[in-house]
């Protein structure tokens, strides 16, 4: 499990140091507005209540530990099994629903009129963390703050900094320093179809650990590390033993990210500087860029940052059946999108923050406009805009809760290209071995290049 993470920027700490004054710092909120997380608001800061109309319901605590079977690779029983569809979205009543669809949903209608398909369930708001989690978010609530900018956390502890956001950055963060577990480790498929739906199989290891859930943690990790991770691939033959090692740090101005690429064909380790914003994607064949894996991640310095409001949408969530076993990745992936007959909508609340590149400032993506799950502080949905203003690409996050270790988390992370009609789906387990493995231990050793080479020989 995570523990209490803290972090200072070192030029703020130094300059305590040399000057013996204390630096005052006011609370992101005030105690009375951080009281609502314990009554008007949910642990996490989302609304307990329903809407209006009972189609969004009330949080009651989320779903229980043992909502369902788990097998002994970790893969999950639907929770809902009996669950019938409310009602189906086509590209020909979509103008019905568009107030609550994205743009880049409609725009998948338009662009997929004869296969394109939403198919609407009951809402059921199951998201929850451990009690640890919750009482730290309680503490952010009143501690945390912004500092170099926004591009850094002060006070900051495990997880959700701004959980009552006041602007459009300390959304972000949440999504960015979201809980997942104090570590995992994955083998997952990624499927980078062409339009016509050919398609070779990425196959990737994935290890992933908070530097809190380090086993050696101590005054040898660095208060800015926020988590290390690795991703080996496994197949196909002409990319295998290829390892990235990224050592991601939480103010990335201060302390840019680190970053390393070991090539099996040469049997070396070099910096990777371009794993970063619009920098090519690890493995991805030209279908995604850096800062698009886990939807969004990295510094977020390049944007201004707008927080729209609240709306009601309907996001993919609570999908089971295709994490299920009994699905291969044939019947996943099709041309031009995933088999939508596959995917659970259900209606939730989101923040809608916009981000627009500032001035001097250089990414292939002008806008970006994010819908973020207000449950979980997930990004749910995130429309892209190339610098002529186009609607250009559509993430859209196919949402699981792991009940049984309290984990919100993504079953498939997937990248529409309404250009080229290619996409990125990545995350599927179903025909791999194991499921997830949450919280297993490793240390800092492990995430260092030498490991890296000896990880990734063939």
């Amino acid at each position: 499990m995570m523990k209490r993470n803290k972090y200072m920027g070192r030029q703020a700490l130094a300059i305590l140091a040399l000057s013996g004054i204390a630096m005052s710092v006011h609370a992101a909120v005030s105690p009375e507005e951080a009281a609502k997380l314990n009554s008007t608001l949910t642990p996490l800061g989302a609304e307990r209540a329903g809407n209006a109309d009972g189609t969004i319901p009330e949080w009651t605590g989320g779903m229980a530990k043992d909502a369902a079977a788990v097998d002994a690779d970790g893969f999950y029983a639907d929770p809902f099994p009996n669950d019938e569809i409310l009602f189906t979205i086509t590209a020909a009543n979509a103008e019905q629903y568009k107030n609550k669809l994205t743009a880049g949903q409609m725009a998948l209608f338009a662009r997929y009129p004869e296969t394109y398909r939403m198919h609407v369930y009951q809402t059921r708001r199951t998201n929850t963390v451990p009690t640890e989690i919750e009482q730290a978010v309680a503490r952010n609530a009143v501690n945390t703050n912004l500092v170099a900018g926004g591009n850094g956390l002060e006070n900051f502890d495990s997880a959700y900094p701004f959980p009552i956001p006041q602007s459009g950055v300390e959304a972000i963060w949440n999504h960015i320093a979201r809980y997942r577990g104090g570590s995992l480790s994955r083998t997952i498929a990624q499927a980078t179809p062409q339009a016509n739906g050919s398609n070779t199989m990425v196959i990737f290891k994935d290890d992933f650990t908070f530097a809190t859930a380090l086993t050696d943690y101590g005054p040898n990790i660095s208060d800015n590390l926020m988590f290390y991770f690795t991703q080996r691939v496994l197949s196909p033959s002409r990319l295998a033993g290829d390892v990235l090692l990224v050592h991601e740090n939480i103010n990335q101005i201060e302390e840019p990210r680190r970053s390393w690429i070991y090539n099996a064909g040469q049997r070396r380790v070099r910096r990777a500087p371009q794993v970063a914003y619009d920098g090519p994607a690890f493995g991805a064949d030209g279908t995604r860029v850096s800062d698009n894996y886990d939807f969004y991640n990295g510094a977020p310095d390049r944007y201004d940052w707008t927080l729209v409001g609240k709306r009601e949408l309907l996001i993919p969530y609570n999908n089971y059946r295709i994490a299920s076993r009994d699905v291969k990745y044939d019947d996943i992936i099709q041309a031009g999108h995933i088999n939508q007959d596959l995917v659970r909508y259900e209606l939730h609340r989101v923040w809608e923050v916009e981000a627009n590149l500032k001035d001097g400032q250089r990414h292939v993506y002008a806008k970006r406009h994010f819908f973020i799950n207000e449950d979980n502080w997930q990004a749910a949905e995130i429309d892209h805009y190339d610098s002529r203003g186009g609607l250009w690409r559509i993430a859209e996050a196919i949402s699981q809760q792991r009940f049984e270790h309290e984990v919100p988390g993504y079953a498939i992370e997937t990248l529409y290209d309404l250009q080229n009609g290619r996409y990125a789906a990545i995350g599927m387990t179903n025909e791999e071995r194991k499921n997830y493995e949450l919280d297993f231990s490793a240390s800092s050793a492990d995430y260092t290049p030498n490991a890296l080479r000896a990880s990734g020989i063939r």
